[in-house]
């Protein structure tokens, strides 16, 4: 009967498509920056629950981040992922103080390490 409803609203033209919704609000969260929204189904209702990222500048400056991490924390919004050489290119760094900035962020649960050895891992925000 659900089906059949939302068919005719398609056909008429009242709404674009049936079932894709979810999958775009969680698509725009990621592009805008925000975590993904919890979905919960009550029984009468489903309750959509949008959060604030974590990673506001006010919080960050309580962690006691240096300039080039908080940097670093900017470019992980946008590009999702860093590398330990991309961050030395960055800012103009050697490739030691490069893994001791990230190493700091990872203690800080800022971000987290993906991969075993220092060739091949990356890092990406732990949360948003």
């Amino acid at each position: 009967m659900t089906q059949s409803i939302a068919r005719h609203f398609f056909w008429i033209k009242y709404v674009e498509e049936v079932g894709t919704g979810t999958n775009k609000i969680i698509k725009w969260c990621t592009e805008w920056g925000l975590p993904e929204p919890d979905f919960e189904y009550t029984g009468t209702s489903l309750v959509v629950t949008f959060r604030k990222s974590k990673l506001t500048e006010e919080y960050l400056e309580t962690l006691g981040l240096n300039n080039r991490q908080m940097k670093a924390i900017e470019f992980l919004k946008e590009h999702k992922r860093i590398t330990s050489k991309k961050y030395a290119d960055l800012f103009v760094i050697t490739d030691r103080t490069a893994r001791n900035d990230l190493r700091k962020l990872s203690n800080k649960k800022v971000i987290k390490r993906i991969g075993t050895s220092d060739k091949t891992a990356h890092y990406v925000l732990a949360e948003i």
